[in-house]
């Protein structure tokens, strides 16, 4: 008899551990089914109401719509997660419109043209920046030690302008970086950010048609109207902007270098930055606007000694508001984008509480806001956390969701970056459904462009959902079309609303294995990580040590 006591208790533990881990199991399922398409319907069609008036941060269509979402956390029971105990988290914007003029050479140097020849913002948070410095040329601005890639070995660049090229070395050599696969390195984000780490007084971004994708007219609308940021305190780096290829090669001429020569130079590893011998003088004069909106923020608390981490789901509730007519329609709705992923964060916090299922870290669902003002609500939420981003396990992020139908298989940007990867694919397995990608989404870096990036900058892994290609019951190429057909009809356009034809099977399909994922990452024994090769990799580690040093 005592044996068998003593087999019982020795037994006890695994027995136990079982039963948690098929209580994880069990709940992951429970939650999948507990997800309610008309809940998911309800939030949709209100948010992309002409009465909300398209949703643009600061406006009272936008107010609206942060108080719907809050009204639906507080209606199911989420705590409040934002700023002094309230659903809300400040996002403090500033918006200058730029006036410059900049001076390149001698001290008698020629006066470039505004708009033709380049475009300059000021980063300071004043009405007046000026700047002077020798410029250097410091290739493609990467600093990149998982691809032993540096192009400020041995530079000293402060109090400098640097002159960078953008894009990434495997767009010309696809053995290096990740081939015609962007890399975050290409971005011209990434460039400023670089350049401001090195301690630059200001970045010039060399522009050519083949490596930024888009022409020069695009630089002339996007860079000279008011720029919008989150408004926060200041480095060293005062001013940013981009160089016409013309412009710059003329430049370089008077410098007595080859732009062409040095281009192909910085393809090469081991490139060292070259000074131009020259010095830029700029004056940046801006016009100052600023204004608030907010993150909405609720959480249910996790279960246990992993109750103080958390995992994020999000999605992006603003849009443009009201704008320029189109066939007489004035209201930029945002249906698709994004009133469908705001609707699905509701959606899955109401499938956890109906569900009953009670998960180890603690979940927090955000309504982002200005996400079409430059992911401004996740920066916000990065720079000002009400909680600590150490102890942010993941971030899944819903940026439109598929309204088209069923299908067989399913997308979602990350999912080669970290062990969220196989994580989602689990959970699109039990859902029935097959992980794919489209290829031209890396190409275009489209995992730098919504909400889970800023979070991923922080060391924080992520991943942000994506409709499958392969349509149930459709012909082959159904879901290329219907993909072109958004972006070249609806897309950012007031056309963009709940149409008679949407079907809500195919969303219901991606919040299953949204809410499979988010049980996973939350009842799993430590937090994802980054892969070895991903650019995040570097500012995980050092968020993970940072975690380590507060717990001991």
């Amino acid at each position: 008899m005592r044996h068998s006591i003593l087999v019982l208790l020795l037994s006890l533990p695994t027995c136990q551990l079982a039963a948690q881990q098929q209580q994880a199991k069990a709940s992951g399922a429970q939650v999948a089914r507990a997800v309610d398409s008309l809940a998911l319907r309800a939030h949709l069609e209100f948010l992309a109401d002409d009465l909300l008036e398209g949703r643009r941060p600061g406006t009272r269509g936008g107010e609206v719509a942060a108080k719907y979402i809050a009204s639906q956390f507080q209606r199911l029971g989420l705590k409040p997660a934002g700023d002094s105990g309230t659903y809300f988290h400040q996002v403090p914007i500033i918006t200058l419109t730029p006036n410059p003029v900049v001076r390149v050479g001698t001290a008698s140097g020629s006066e470039l043209t505004y708009r033709t020849d380049y475009v300059l913002w000021s980063l300071r948070n004043e009405p007046t920046t000026n700047v002077s410095g020798e410029l250097v040329f410091v290739g493609y601005g990467i600093n990149a030690p998982e691809y032993q890639w540096n192009d400020y070995q041995d530079l000293d660049v402060k109090n400098k302008i640097v002159v960078a090229l953008v894009n990434d070395p495997g767009l010309r050599d696809s053995s290096i970086f990740r081939g015609p696969i962007l890399t975050y390195y290409g971005r011209w984000t990434y460039k400023i950010e670089e350049a401001q780490r090195q301690g630059a007084a200001g970045i010039l971004l060399v522009h050519t048609t083949e490596s930024a994708t888009y022409p020069w007219t695009t630089v002339q609308s996007s860079w000279t109207g008011p720029q919008v940021r989150v408004e926060k305190p200041p480095t060293s780096l005062l001013v940013a902007g981009w160089l016409n290829y013309e412009a710059a090669t003329r430049l370089f001429r008077e410098a007595g270098q080859d732009l062409s020569r040095l281009e192909q130079q910085a393809h090469q590893k081991g490139f060292r930055a070259v000074p131009l011998g020259s010095q830029l003088q700029a004056t940046v004069r801006s016009t100052i606007q600023r204004s608030r909106t907010n993150n909405v923020l609720g959480r249910i608390p996790g279960q246990g000694r992993l109750a103080e981490e958390m995992v994020l789901i999000g999605g992006h509730y603003d849009h443009f508001g009201i704008g320029a007519p189109v066939k007489g329609d004035s209201i930029y709705n945002g249906a698709e984008d994004n009133a469908s992923g705001t609707a699905a964060v509701l959606a899955a916090a109401e499938a956890f509480v109906r569900s009953g299922a009670r998960v180890g870290r603690s979940l927090v669902f955000i309504g982002f806001a200005a996400e079409e003002s430059g992911l401004l609500g996740s920066e916000a939420l990065v720079a000002r956390p009400p909680f600590s981003l150490r102890q942010v396990a993941a971030a899944l992020n819903m940026d439109g969701m598929n309204l088209y139908g069923r299908t067989a298989d399913i997308g979602a940007l990350g999912t080669d970056q970290s062990s969220l990867g196989p994580t989602f694919r689990q959970a699109a397995t039990a859902e029935g459904l097959k992980v794919t990608t489209d290829p031209d989404d890396l190409k275009r870096g489209y995992f730098f462009r919504s909400d889970h990036f800023p979070l991923a900058r922080a060391g924080i892994p992520g991943l942000s959902l994506q409709a499958g290609m392969s349509y149930v019951d459709r012909p082959a190429g159904y879901g290329r079309q219907k993909k072109d057909e958004y972006i070249a009809q609806r897309y950012h356009q007031p056309s963009d609303e709940v149409l008679p034809w949407f079907t809500l099977d195919g969303a219901i399909q991606q919040l299953r294995v949204i809410v499979r994922s988010a049980v996973a990452v939350a009842n799993a024994r430590s937090q994802p990580v980054w892969n070895e090769t991903s650019e995040f990799r570097t500012a995980g580690e050092e968020r993970r040590a940072g975690r380590k040093s507060e717990e001991g």
